[in-house]
C-alpha cells in the first residue's frame, strides 16, 4: 500500500509584534534576576530623563546677551549661542570663515565619492593623501592667490580639533604599519629600533610629548630655526598614535596563518609584493576594531593641546566660561562639548562596523 505525504500547510510568518514580544520576554524577562535588573533600570531611566529633559530642551534660554538672561532654571544655550563661532573656528578671522567651510566641503565630497563604483580608488586615495592636504593648507594658512595670511595662533576650536584628529589619523596609520613590519623584521638593527620607539613612546602619557613638542624641542634647536607650535604638537601626536597603531596591526599580523606567508613564496612574490597584497590586507581586515579604537581614543586626547597653550574645543569652551557675563554656565560648555565628540566618535564607530559587514568573508573558525 502506497503511502501518500501531503505537504503540510504552510504557517504564517511570525509578525513584528510576536518577534519583539518574544525578543523581551528572552532578554528582559527570562528569569527573577533578569526582571529585577530590567525594573530597576527603568526606575533609574525615570528618574534621570525627565529631569534632564526638563533641564536641557522644555526650561532651556535659548538667547540672551549674557547669565542673567537665563532666568528660566534649565540650560542656558544662549551661552553657546553667543560663543558658537568661536567654537568652531576659535579666533579665526570671522571674514575668512568661508576656506575653513569649503576646505570641509571639499573633503567630504572627496571621501564621498568612494561610494561611486566608476571612479577610480587609487587616484581618488592619491588625491585625498596627498593633494588635498596642500591645498587645505594654504587655504587654510593664506598667503598665496591674494589670500589673507592668518597665524596658526588664532587657529581653534573644532576647527583644530578635527585637524589635529584627521592629520594624526592619517599620518599615524602608515607610519604603524612600517613600525609593526620593522618589528616582526629579520633584520636585527631595524627590529631593535622598532622596539625601543614602540616601548618608549607607549610608556609615557601623550601630555609628556606635547610637553617636549612644545616646550623643550625649542630649547636643543640652534638659534634662528624654529618650527611652528602645530606642527611640533602634530608630530608628537602622530608619534604617539603611531607606537600604538604599530601594535595593533602587529597583532594582525601575528593572526595571519603561516600557510599564507608560504603561499606567497610560492608564487614567488618578493617581501614588499607578498605584504602588500596578500598580507596586510588581511591583518587589516582582521584589526578594523583596534584601528577604530585608537582613532577614537586619537581624536578625544586631542583636548590635551589645551595645556601647551593651544585652544581646541574645549580649550576654547573653558575659556569663554571664564567671561565675567557668563559665569555658572560651565555645565552647558561641557555638554555642548561632549555632544560634539559623542557625534564623532559614535559615527566613526558606526562606520567600522560598516566596513566590517562589508569586508566580512564569512571565514570565521566554528
Amino acid at each position: 500500500m502506497a503511502i501518500e505525504f501531503k505537504p503540510s500547510p504552510s504557517l504564517p510568518p511570525p509578525s513584528n509584534a510576536v518577534g519583539a514580544t518574544a525578543w523581551i520576554k528572552n532578554n528582559l524577562f527570562s528569569s527573577p534576576l533578569n526582571i529585577f535588573l530590567t525594573v530597576f533600570s527603568l526606575y533609574i531611566v525615570y528618574l534621570l530623563v525627565p529631569p534632564a529633559i526638563q533641564w536641557a530642551f522644555i526650561d532651556a534660554t535659548w538667547s540672551g546677551e549674557s547669565k542673567a538672561a537665563c532666568t528660566a532654571g534649565g540650560a542656558c544655550w544662549a551661552f553657546v549661542a553667543s560663543y558658537f563661532d568661536q567654537f568652531m573656528y576659535g579666533l579665526y578671522p570671522s571674514a575668512e570663515y568661508w576656506r575653513i567651510n569649503l576646505a570641509a566641503i571639499m573633503l567630504v565630497v572627496l571621501v564621498g565619492m568612494f561610494a561611486i563604483k566608476a571612479v577610480n580608488k587609487m587616484l581618488l586615495s592619491i588625491a585625498i593623501i596627498v593633494v588635498y592636504p596642500v591645498v587645505a593648507y594654504f587655504l587654510f594658512a593664506g598667503g598665496i592667490f591674494g589670500l589673507e595670511i592668518v597665524e596658526t595662533s588664532l587657529w581653534g576650536g573644532l576647527f583644530l580639533t578635527t585637524l589635529l584628529g584627521i592629520v594624526g589619523i592619517v599620518a599615524s596609520l602608515p607610519l604603524g604599519v612600517v613600525l609593526a613590519l620593522g618589528r616582526r623584521s629579520n633584520m636585527p638593527i631595524v627590529k631593535s629600533v622598532c622596539v625601543v620607539f614602540i616601548e618608549t613612546v607607549r610608556a609615557v602619557p601623550l601630555i609628556t610629548i606635547l610637553f617636549m613638542a612644545s616646550v623643550m624641542i625649542p630649547l636643543f634647536l640652534p638659534d634662528g630655526l624654529n618650527f611652528n607650535k602645530l606642527l611640533r604638537v602634530l608630530i608628537g601626536i602622530t608619534l604617539f598614535s603611531a607606537a600604538y597603531m604599530a601594535e595593533v596591526i602587529r597583532g594582525g599580523l601575528q593572526a595571519i596563518p603561516k600557510g599564507q606567508y608560504e603561499a606567497a613564496d610560492a608564487m614567488g612574490l618578493t617581501y614588499w609584493q607578498s605584504m602588500i597584497l596578500v598580507i596586510l590586507p588581511q591583518a587589516l581586515k582582521l584589526v578594523i576594531p583596534g584601528i577604530v579604537n585608537t582613532f577614537i581614543g586619537l581624536f578625544k586626547d586631542t583636548t590635551l593641546v589645551y595645556i601647551v597653550g593651544m585652544f581646541d574645543l574645549l580649550g576654547r569652551i573653558q575659556s569663554a566660561t571664564h567671561d565675567a557675563n557668563w559665569l555658572g554656565t560651565t555645565a552647558e560648555g561641557y555638554a555642548f562639548a561632549g555632544f560634539i565628540y559623542w557625534v564623532i566618535c559614535f559615527g566613526m564607530s558606526r562606520y567600522s562596523m560598516a566596513v566590517e559587514r562589508k569586508l566580512d568573508t564569512g571565514h570565521k573558525r566554528n
